[in-house]
């Protein structure tokens, strides 16, 4: 096998082993529900796959259903849930009009009735009913996406001005009981920060969402910082949770898929947590101090990394750093670095991700592009497709995080 056939089986591998399907499945069957007055939410970029494995467990239990996933993410029809496809990784009109179904469904619930909610990376934006102005979230919104700040700092504020976020919607649910399994696209799978934690207390203050703001130079108006500074819950009696799969996860999984391919293999950190371009520069320094090696090696990087924005072209945080990665290996022999999400959408583009070899900065010279130029301009996405270098798996039905791999085949 090629180099680049050994990165789309590890890709194919990867996403297999952590599709959410039978770990739905195996979370419902330790499960005992109470009545049959279920309803179920689905919320995320998971979502469809994450309620047809319910479903199929489920059958009849389920009165009623909303699912809230991103364009394009959706497939047939579902027996007892309603789907509704919306806007990422920013809310839209659909967002909000699909959210306040879900509320309305669960509105006036008693304590005979339970809600299933089903939650994955992506809800953040796609479960959303804002409590400040439309515009004005859509504003905060892309500021913090493109400041460079991470999703913990971005949901903190997020949850200040949403009605359903930390913990509201589950206080929208009371007192029915609300039973919450998760796919954690969040580093350290902290419950307040996956999805935002609609249904989970929210231990942040006004004051340090504020804070948040400021560090990134976001100007609010008077109204918004008021409304900023209410309470959200630090308590709730009718909700819990578990994780049904994660980074580590995927970083074992891609560990697998390489030793398969006979590499030695060493997962460096599930935890990453950095500029895209600033990973992909030190991947590339492991790839040149191992160049001596005798044996086929790889070195893996799970978790989440952030781009700041300089520029207005088009790329996501994998595709920048695998192409930030392509001038350290510039020249190096049977030596590849890639990186993909797990969600098969890196960014506002089609691509999972992308990979650089060797040759790749000779190749885009070849065809007018210095790789420090793209990178100033966030175009990574164009100038890898330029010399054939995207991931594109299309969506996969599965988001949690990212990871970044490293071979050295010999």
């Amino acid at each position: 096998m090629s180099q680049r056939e050994d990165v789309i089986a590890i890709v194919k591998k990867s996403v297999q082993a952590v599709m959410p399907q039978r770990s739905v499945r195996d979370a419902l069957a330790g499960m005992n529900f109470a009545s049959d007055r279920l309803y179920l939410v689905a919320a995320g970029k998971a979502a469809y796959s994450m309620a047809k494995a319910a479903e199929a467990v489920l059958g009849e239990k389920i009165r009623d259903g909303v699912v809230i996933t991103k364009y394009g993410h959706a497939k047939t029809p579902l027996q007892h849930s309603r789907i509704f496809e919306a806007g990422h990784p920013t809310p839209d009109r659909n967002s909000y009009e699909a959210t306040q179904k879900a509320i309305d469904m669960v509105y006036g619930l008693s304590e005979q009735d339970e809600v299933l909610f089903l939650l994955s990376g992506g809800a953040s934006s796609l479960f959303e009913v804002p409590i400040i102005a439309e515009d004005d979230l859509k504003t905060i919104t892309d500021k913090l996406l493109a400041s460079g700040a991470d999703i913990h700092e971005i949901n903190m504020v997020r949850k200040h001005l949403s009605q359903v976020k930390g913990g509201r919607f589950a206080l929208a649910c009371f007192p029915a009981k609300v039973h919450v399994i998760a796919l954690s696209d969040v580093i350290g799978n902290d419950l307040s920060t996956i999805g935002s934690g609609p249904c989970y207390p929210d231990k942040s203050t006004g004051e340090e969402a504020f804070s948040v703001l400021e560090k990134y130079h976001i100007k609010l108006n008077a109204d918004i910082i008021e409304t900023l500074m209410l309470d959200t819950p630090k308590s709730l009696s009718n909700a819990d949770h578990q994780v049904i799969g994660d980074v580590s996860k995927l970083c074992a999984a891609a560990k697998d898929a390489c030793e398969a391919l006979g590499y030695r293999t060493v997962v460096l950190t599930d935890s990453l947590n950095c500029e895209a371009k600033d990973a992909g520069a030190f991947l590339a320094s492991i790839a040149r101090f191992y160049q001596g090696t005798k044996k086929s090696l790889a070195f893996i990087a799970g978790g989440e990394t952030v781009v700041k924005l300089t520029g207005d072209g088009l790329g996501g945080r994998n595709q920048e750093l695998a192409l930030s990665a392509a001038d350290g290996i510039a020249g190096l022999k049977d030596t590849v670095i890639f990186s993909f999400g797990s969600d098969g959408t890196d960014g506002p583009t089609d691509a999972a991700g992308g990979f650089v070899d060797g040759t790749t900065k000779e190749k885009l010279e070849e065809a007018g592009l210095k790789i420090y130029e793209v990178l100033r301009k966030n175009d990574s996405y164009h100038a890898l497709q330029a010399v054939q270098s995207l991931i594109v798996t299309g969506p996969t039905g599965t988001n949690v995080n990212d990871v970044a791999v490293v071979l050295i085949k010999r």
